[in-house]
């Protein structure tokens, strides 16, 4: 077969960037990309697989599909040469935004989407320019597919004065390349009073969703499909009903079925089905057994790790057991269990982790079918931290974990350093502008700032590891937001699993959950060698050592030290790290913008007393039943 080539232009318009204060806004895309892209030269080759993948050599860039070429300028601006393809087809933003404009877990302001009451607002005009800004960022990294709402979702959101608003976003978002995707409340027919039930094997039931995703494709072809938390936190779904969730998740395919519709039905689940059980284990026990009865457009969306979001945790084991269902797993680019808006602290050495222990699951989706390959991981989600702040993610470095996102999605082979580098070349310099100088000393110093500022990027996910929650220890936060330490945490009225000492459980004899083949049997959940690694204190990991088991205080660590001294060790080495970063962004001071330089410096200040706080309070609370 002939290669077919020709030259195309893309009808998409760029933003032209001003000289104006360095306020974060413009995020990693701070240089003039319409000046920078009429020096190349884009051809559509047909020979390419069709997966939106690009080929840069010089400056021209060659693709099959006008996404590609998109992709591929942005590439380009990176300094990429050569041939890349997606490593994942789905590259998907998860909002948790509210209806009212609020933002669950959210750090930066309200939602860019949402505005209060929109049912008595039907006017609200959708700010377009924000919307375009965020595409293009999204696009720029890969990013694919946006879900505008919280999985905690508002049935409204599935009546036509919020459907309208969807298509309008939809409209805005689809010249850069990205489906719209929406949370929808599984018990939404009957609490929009159009039923008297939700059971998703009553036929009026499944007429009802038939008929809404007809309404919702007729104003929006491309839609791209549900996601679904279901039977978890109080949220209804076919438990209600005593059927599985492979009947709820079914009968929601079947009505997006005919328009190429897809489910991603949330592995999050506790305190609905398995009581009293190791909340650790119950993703593997309500799905395991499901496994290979889910229709083929259904995804099970998977946490990193089986608990939620924390600082640090053993891979999900149920990506060990889902072997003929597709998966896609689902990253926390907010940072809820991390600092929040407060703290500095970059997430790609989190993902690269996870990563490298459900790798031999990865494989390359059908390049020419696009098919959902079972068993696989086939694409990749994060909850977003994104609000309508100035420069979007509420802290400047935080918009690091969303480049990351983007960047790890598309090729999860990235190094953690390279993106750290990307990122902040685009962010923090002129990047082309300045590495095309002859001035070498100018050179000089924005290497030296890039490697200063990239070895702190890449310190700081584990000094918040140490001053939070070192050795395996998790969960020991303040109710309900959050943030800050709370060992001591016990309200009689909550669910004990959502207690700190319930995780922790500190006494005269030792400290830690007992997750072990002699405790909840946690570790018989994965595949080998892990089970049995992490079975044995002698072969567990110090990492994850008080995840998986309880040990007495003078228990003898790797370093020689008791496990004791070991936690105060490892509480102080975290604290130490965060009076380094300020040193260090003391340093780079006359190499970055006042304002930027202030907002970051004011942040670290913030994030010093809070790491203080959490050295003294477990230190403190602990030392009370080690000495």
């Amino acid at each position: 077969m002939k290669k077919l080539f020709f030259i195309i232009t893309l009808t998409i318009s760029f933003s032209v960037l001003t000289i104006n204060a360095e306020d974060g806004s413009r995020l990693w895309l701070r240089q003039d990309n319409v000046e920078l892209f009429k020096s190349l030269t884009l051809v559509v080759d047909s020979s390419m697989p069709d997966d939106d993948g690009y080929c840069i050599t010089g400056k021209t860039i060659r693709a099959r599909t006008q996404q590609g070429l998109l992709y591929g300028r942005y590439a380009w601006l990176r300094g990429e040469q050569g041939e890349s393809h997606p490593f994942f087809r789905l590259r998907i933003l998860n909002h948790w935004d509210n209806i009212d404009g609020s933002i669950e877990r959210g750090y930066a302001g309200l939602s860019i989407f949402w505005l209060k009451e929109l049912e008595k607002n039907v006017d609200f005009v959708i700010d377009k320019q924000r919307i375009q800004a965020y595409a293009e960022a999204n696009a720029s990294i890969g990013i694919n597919g946006t879900v505008l709402n919280n999985v905690n979702a508002s049935p409204k959101m599935l009546t036509r004065v919020y459907i309208n608003k969807v298509k309008e976003i939809a409209d805005i978002l689809r010249p850069w390349g990205i489906k719209v995707y929406l949370s929808v409340n599984f018990g939404s027919p009957k609490a929009l009073g159009d039923l008297p039930t939700a059971d998703p094997l009553d036929a009026r039931v499944k007429l009802w969703w038939k008929r809404k995703a007809q309404e919702i494709y007729r104003q929006i072809p491309d839609f791209g499909g549900f996601l679904v938390k279901a039977n978890s936190e109080g949220q209804p779904g076919p438990f209600d009903y005593g059927r599985t969730h492979a009947d709820g998740a079914n009968m929601l395919a079947d009505a997006l079925k005919p328009f190429g519709g897809i489910v991603m039905w949330r592995s999050f689940v506790y305190g609905a089905k398995h009581k009293g059980e190791d909340r650790v284990m119950q993703a593997v026990s309500e799905f395991a057994e499901l496994d290979g009865k889910f229709r083929d457009n259904v995804i099970l969306q998977s946490k990193n790790g089986p608990l939620d979001f924390q600082p640090r945790e053993p891979y999900a084991p149920i990506f060990d057991h889902m072997r003929q269902t597709p998966q896609m797993a689902e990253l926390q680019i907010t940072q809820e269990y991390l600092g929040q808006g407060q703290h500095l602290v970059f997430l790609a050495p989190m993902w690269k982790e996870f990563f490298s222990f459900v790798s031999p699951y990865f494989s390359m989706p059908n390049l020419q079918t696009k098919t959902l390959q079972r068993g696989k991981i086939v694409g990749i989600a994060g909850v977003s931290n994104i609000g309508n702040d100035k420069n979007w993610c509420g802290h400047h470095f935080a918009q690091a974990n969303w480049y990351a996102f983007g960047r790890l999605a598309w090729n999860p082979s990235l190094s953690s350093k390279q993106i750290a580098e990307e990122w902040l070349s685009q962010t923090f310099t002129e990047n082309s502008s300045q590495i095309k100088t002859k001035d070498t000393n100018q050179i000089s110093h924005l290497s030296s700032f890039i490697s200063k500022i990239t070895g702190m990027m890449l310190r700081s996910r584990e000094a918040c590891v140490d001053y939070m929650m070192p050795l395996g220890l998790h969960h020991i936060f303040k109710f309900d937001h959050h943030m800050g330490p709370e060992p001591d945490g016990f309200i009689a009225s909550y669910p004990l699993e959502w207690c700190p000492i319930y995780y922790h459980k500190a006494d005269k004899n030792g400290i830690g959950f007992n997750r072990s083949t002699s405790g909840t049997g946690a570790t018989r959940q994965y595949r080998e060698p892990y089970a049995s690694m992490y079975d044995q204190p002698s072969t567990c990991p110090e990492q994850y050592l008080l995840w998986f088991h309880h040990l007495p205080w003078n228990y003898r660590m790797l370093s020689g030290r008791t496990l004791w001294e070991e936690l105060q060790y490892r509480y102080d080495r975290g604290v130490k790290e965060v009076e380094s970063f300020k040193e260090l962004w003391q340093h780079v001071k006359s190499q970055i913008d006042e304002q930027r330089w202030q907002e970051v410096d004011q942040k670290l200040e913030q994030q010093l007393k809070d790491a203080t706080e959490w050295q003294q309070t477990c230190v403190g609370y602990f030392g009370g039943f080690a000495q």
